[in-house]
């Protein structure tokens, strides 16, 4: 099995500290060997990207978007090979790698390479006493410019559209990129690089360093050639990634960790909240910061929540994530399964009844949970509170609106919250009340044009849409007399 390469300078270069084998979730078989960057490495990689920032931020827009559109449709063509290794080195089902992982990579791409206007006129000022001690008339403009050189260290849970939503808006402002994946399942993001590559960026300008060892990671954020790091993952690595880029204030976007709030009022639809609070079980077998993982049952409508989601979640199917009936695949790595499972029986310490799951599949193989929901909880247990990142959901009671809204704002976190109620005017109500980044009211869909991101320990800053072209760029204002 041929070991993969790293991008460094749009040269494929051999690693110096050799490779590490990429596991199967599902089969605990190597996907492939990835590249263990030296820091030395990653600093080259950081250093081709300083160089060739200077000629890409200079390309025209329409020319950047031209190479974002060609590198979605090769993405595109290439959707069988890419839907597979996603699906084996994350443990996704099929169907989820295809649409939710390659599909919205691709997706990412071509909206980005719509090009959008990068200034805008400000209203003119009349400033009664300027500079020379007469009123003038001031015009300006406000302009987007490239932050510089960023630096993209993206999740395991989606190893293609995770690095998408950064790299291409970034790309697309004229900023250049140095990508560190996750050291679970790095192959994807190598060959998002040679679709990049195939579309037409020039060298330098997408550079893809992987490694297992902290040391990787740490030259990729430390480099003095870095203007900004953009991370997802978890909120203890993230505050430590924003204490070095503290001292040399580097710009920063961090998703990090979630514990979402789902409230369900008694007057709610259990059907669709059922089927939202689901999704902790069956999207990526729970390995989202989005998920609904804390649900608020009002008592009017508890009993029957938890016997509905208990229903739901000895109904799907845990399995073979190739099978087309499978609804929920391997975490990423026995480690992970082995996290998961002390918090489940952390919570039967706490108090919390293990309702469904709680228990190990019978897999010969492969790194399964069982969908597991755990009722009688309180708020102030570990389980209502820690990101477990697992097919776990923890249920607990509530009286009075109010007493919602307090529940679901007594969290660390803040990313996206939900709200379930049959009187729209109280959901919205609600969701304005809730501390979190985003709030679906009776959905746990997303707008892809709406702002994304986090309050307190969720995170800093928003992207997506064109929120993410504000992410990658700093504004500047040129000013003159109107």
């Amino acid at each position: 099995m041929r070991g993969e390469r790293l991008f460094v300078g749009g040269e494929w270069v051999e690693p110096d500290g050799g490779h590490y084998p990429v596991t199967d979730p599902a089969t605990e078989e190597p996907v492939g060997r990835a590249p263990e960057a030296s820091p030395e490495q990653v600093r080259a990689a950081c250093a081709a990207a300083r160089e060739a920032f200077g000629a890409w931020s200079r390309t025209r827009p329409e020319e950047r978007a031209a190479v974002l559109g060609r590198a979605a449709d090769i993405i595109r063509e290439r959707m069988g090979p890419y839907t597979e290794l996603a699906r084996a080195e994350t443990g996704a089902t099929t169907g989820t790698a295809r649409a939710m992982q390659v599909g919205v990579a691709a997706a990412r791409f071509r909206r980005y390479a719509s090009v959008e206007p990068a200034e805008w006129a400000v209203a003119p000022q009349i400033n009664e006493a300027g500079p020379m001690g007469r009123a003038a008339v001031m015009g300006a403009l406000a302009i987007r410019q490239p932050v510089g050189v960023v630096t993209c260290i993206t999740s395991y849970n989606n190893p293609w559209a995770n690095p998408a939503g950064k790299v291409a808006p970034a790309l697309a402002m004229g900023n250049t990129v140095v990508v560190k994946p996750a050291p679970q399942d790095p192959l994807s993001v190598y060959r998002m690089a040679e679709a990049l590559e195939a579309a037409g960026a020039p060298s330098g300008v997408v550079n893809v360093v992987s490694g297992r060892e902290v040391a990787v990671g740490e030259a990729a954020v430390a480099s003095a050639d870095v203007d900004m790091v953009s991370f997802t993952g978890s909120t203890a690595v993230g505050r430590r990634i924003a204490e070095v880029c503290g001292r040399d204030m580097k710009r920063q976007l961090m998703e990090l960790g979630g514990k979402g709030a789902a409230v369900v009022f008694d007057d709610a639809d259990l059907g669709s909240a059922v089927l939202g609070i689901g999704t902790t079980f069956s999207f990526y077998s729970g390995q989202i910061c989005t998920a609904p993982t804390r649900v608020l049952a009002q008592r009017g409508v508890y009993e029957r929540l938890v016997d509905q989601l208990s229903a739901y979640a000895r109904r799907v199917k845990v399995g073979d994530p190739r099978a087309a009936d499978t609804v929920v695949g391997p975490v990423i790595s026995a480690e992970h399964r082995e996290r998961i499972e002390s918090y489940v029986e952390l919570g039967r310490k706490e108090g919390a009844s293990v309702i469904a799951g709680g228990e190990r599949p019978p897999m010969e193989r492969g790194f399964y949970v069982a969908p597991t929901l755990l009722a009688d909880c309180t708020n102030d247990m570990r389980v209502a509170r820690e990101e477990i990142f697992g097919p776990v959901v923890a249920v607990i009671p509530f009286d009075e609106e109010d007493e919602a809204v307090a529940l679901a704002n007594d969290s660390d976190y803040g990313l996206i919250d939900y709200v379930w109620s049959g009187d729209v005017a109280r959901a919205f109500r609600v969701a304005r009340r809730m501390r979190a980044g985003g709030v679906g009211v009776n959905t746990v869909g997303r707008n892809m044009e709406a702002p994304f991101g986090g309050f307190k320990k969720s995170g800093v800053g928003r992207d997506v849409g064109s929120y993410a072209l504000h992410a990658y760029s700093e504004v500047q204002a040129i000013v003159w007399p109107g």
